[in-house]
């Protein structure tokens, strides 16, 4: 088996459980708890709350650039399935024309957010070296299927657009309006998720690695809606109709 061809089937099997594969490493996550607040210990408390909102900042950027990318997509694209590799159409407009991979490019920036915010640098730069591993190997074997199912039309796409560094001199209109709708039924897993991980990192700096008791009612106000809002959406999905667009 050629060298590219193990590498796609290897991209077949993380892209089965790519939702599962990074939870590897919540327990490094959790151990760096007890190293407490390096941002602080070093430059300041006034520092690092820039250096929190520039993080929070982050994981927010990458949720919106999913939001963006969902919001525009027809049915059968772009979506959270982990069975097997699903196209109904060729996306290559809206954000599409400027990353083929734009889904991706909102999870490495959110994931790279999160980790940043636990201010442990080492466990971050090794989660950037493991994300491009993985996700090149995912991209593999999506170009492939992309390529067998689109033929010449995936070939003249993949020509012009970047696999994953945007490159916006080449937008082009979406052909599609957006739709919130899509977007709440579609990213508001991520949204929550994104929010009480942000919170246990919060929680675990302050309890296990400074040693102090926690209350910060922001962050219990942002935990609070944030579960709210899931469990709403989550039941307006599996219950209702209400979130259905024609064609989305």
């Amino acid at each position: 088996m050629l060298l590219g061809e193990k590498m796609a089937q290897g991209g077949d099997f993380l892209f089965r459980w790519r939702s599962y594969i990074l939870l590897a490493f919540a327990p490094l996550l959790l151990m760096t708890f007890s190293e407490g607040e390096a941002v602080e210990k070093l430059l300041g408390e006034p520092v690092e709350d820039v250096y929190d909102m520039l993080c929070i900042a982050m994981v927010v950027s990458g949720l919106v650039v999913r939001a963006v990318t969902v919001g525009f997509v027809p049915a059968g694209t772009s979506g959270r399935n982990t069975t097997g590799q699903i196209a109904s159409q060729l996306n290559v407009t809206g954000i599409y024309s400027v990353t083929r991979n734009p889904l991706y490019l909102g999870n490495c920036i959110t994931y790279l957010g999160i980790f940043l915010y636990a201010q442990n640098f080492y466990l971050a730069f090794a989660l950037t070296l493991f994300l491009v591993i993985y996700y090149e190997r995912i991209i593999l074997a999506e170009e492939a299927f992309l390529a067998e199912r689109f033929g010449d039309e995936y070939m003249r796409w993949a020509k012009d657009v970047p696999v994953f560094w945007p490159r916006f001199s080449g937008w082009t209109r979406p052909a599609l309006p957006f739709s919130l709708r899509s977007v709440l039924r579609r990213e508001y897993s991520g949204w929550f998720a994104a929010v009480l991980c942000l919170y246990i990192i919060e929680t675990g700096l302050e309890v296990v690695g400074e040693g102090e008791g926690w209350f910060e009612p922001g962050w219990l106000v942002a935990l609070g809606v944030a579960a709210a809002a899931y469990l709403l959406l989550r039941t307006a999905k599996k219950k209702t109709s209400l979130l259905d667009v024609d064609g989305r």
